[in-house]
């Protein structure tokens, strides 16, 4: 995968303007904050975003890939001011469990999720090489 920076745009933080792939396409579905039995084990922010994270991963590598073939990700969140204050544990969890910042980000606030404790869910496509 390549990411793209048009020429004079200054390269954007923790995520890229777009990506260039070939390969297979996997498409996650929105992972939330619970584990593989569908429990929360918090309601903070930056533990919700972790476990979500590491369920994007879990499926990752069920299909045969890793974080580094991910091209796009889509954040909804229930509160802005709640991730901005929680960024620098989400930026820890975001570099342990994905590593990489060349990803296309789109980051929404919405007024809810489809489950009530949910605090943020994260939609994948990525492209595995092959």
């Amino acid at each position: 995968m390549t990411a793209i920076l048009p020429a004079g745009w200054p390269r954007p933080k923790g995520y890229a303007n777009g990506v260039v792939a070939k390969g297979q396409m996997l498409f996650i579905a929105g992972m939330i904050g619970w584990d593989a039995q569908g429990e929360f084990h918090t309601d903070d922010f930056a533990g919700q975003v972790r476990q979500a994270l590491a369920n994007v991963a879990d499926v990752l590598r069920e299909a045969g890939g890793a974080p580094q073939h991910i091209a796009r990700m889509t954040w909804y969140v229930t509160d802005k001011q709640e991730y901005l204050a929680a960024s620098r544990e989400i930026g820890q969890a975001f570099r342990e469990l994905i590593g990489c910042y060349d990803i296309a980000m789109t980051a929404v606030e919405v007024k809810g999720l489809m489950e009530d404790r949910a605090k943020v869910e994260i939609e994948v496509t990525a492209v595995l090489p092959g």
